[in-house]
């Protein structure tokens, strides 16, 4: 009786001990985001991926996805200095850093969809651009675009010109490039303050994708959607971890991880994007929101073309000092998003 008394204890130590090891196997990777729960890009991306992850490295890192935790501009210092452990967000709202990735954003990419533009923007990365190192101090586990970008408006108009002076949100990149362009009041401010800036008329409407009806409620606020035959831009993003992080996992850790990210991720990204975009076209619908569709020809797309004239020599002159051949890229970049197949 006093041996099994004795034995009792230590069996129930050795399975603390075994418990204990278990969890202090587990890795929690905080991914920081700043779009609501609610977006496509966390409710199905960031939690698809998180779940890959998991099954990658048979459960030893979890994912946890963090809100609130400054503008989408910080994402990038926050990772790097290991505040989160990964994050995703716009290159656009980092001028001069990332350059080559604005091919992606410019008119008359003529891709199907974000998914064809995700895909073409990782390969062509992985062929062109990494050389030129813009994601320097960051494990690059992903590149995307969202879909075609279109204009949301609090009051109508019947041509580009009628745009002039009136006050956009405008997110960086090629969209303030074609701000300038059409002559517009550029107003500044992350996508989740969007809906209440026009609410409150303090921005007359938004360059921004068919989605953002929906996941940010804009159907409520926009009169008039005007929707232009492949949209006017895309804008570029990235998903990245922090390098540290990385290097406190195992190898086979490390490798799971990556197996699970690059197309694969870049992919699903633009998919969800895609998808998000076709609910917000009909929420738009069923909220009475007031769509003119542009079709080619049309007077207000042969306004469109003429104003993008000469934005592929500017970008191209703009990139002239990564020592890569930017021309190629380009042209790679839209042969692979028109001809892409999932």
């Amino acid at each position: 009786m006093k041996l099994r008394t004795y034995f009792k204890p230590a069996a129930c130590l050795a399975m603390g001990i075994a418990l204990t090891s278990n969890v202090l196997a587990e890795t929690k990777m905080r991914v920081a985001s700043w779009l609501p729960p609610t977006h496509p890009q966390n409710a199905i991306v960031l939690d698809t991926w998180g779940k890959w992850i998991d099954e990658a490295t048979e459960g030893r890192v979890k994912m946890v996805i963090e809100y609130g935790m400054g503008h989408p501009k910080t994402m990038f210092e926050l990772v790097e200095d290991g505040v989160a452990d990964a994050s995703w967000s716009v290159h656009g709202y980092m001028p001069g850093r990332f350059k080559l990735t604005e091919s992606v954003e410019l008119p008359n990419l003529q891709a199907p969809n974000a998914e064809a533009s995700s895909v073409a923007l990782w390969r062509v990365h992985d062929q062109y651009y990494k050389p030129a190192n813009e994601h320097e101090g960051l494990v690059l586990a992903a590149l995307f675009t969202h879909g075609p970008g279109q204009i949301h408006l609090a009051e109508p108009i019947n041509s580009l010109a009628d745009l002039k002076s009136r006050k956009i949100r405008l997110g960086g990149g090629i969209q303030s490039q074609l701000g300038e362009r059409m002559e517009v009041t550029a107003v500044g401010a992350p996508a989740p303050k969007v809906y209440e800036m026009m609410q409150q008329r303090v921005v007359d409407g938004v360059f921004i994708p068919v989605g953002e009806q929906k996941t940010l409620r804009l159907n409520e606020v926009t009169k008039q959607l005007v929707l232009l035959p492949n949209g006017m831009y895309t804008m570029s993003f990235s998903m990245f971890i922090n390098p540290d992080f990385m290097d406190n996992l195992s190898p086979k850790d490390q490798e799971a991880i990556m197996l699970v990210s690059g197309e694969k991720l870049s992919a699903l990204a633009g998919r969800a994007w895609d998808e998000g975009d076709a609910e917000g076209l009909k929420a738009a619908k069923e909220a009475g929101v007031s769509i003119l569709e542009v079709k080619p020809g049309d007077p207000i797309d042969v306004e469109f073309q003429a104003l993008i004239q000469g934005m592929d020599k500017e970008y191209l002159d703009r990139v002239s000092d990564r020592d890569v051949d930017a021309a190629a890229a380009l042209a790679e970049l839209r042969n692979i998003a028109r001809n892409y197949t999932p």
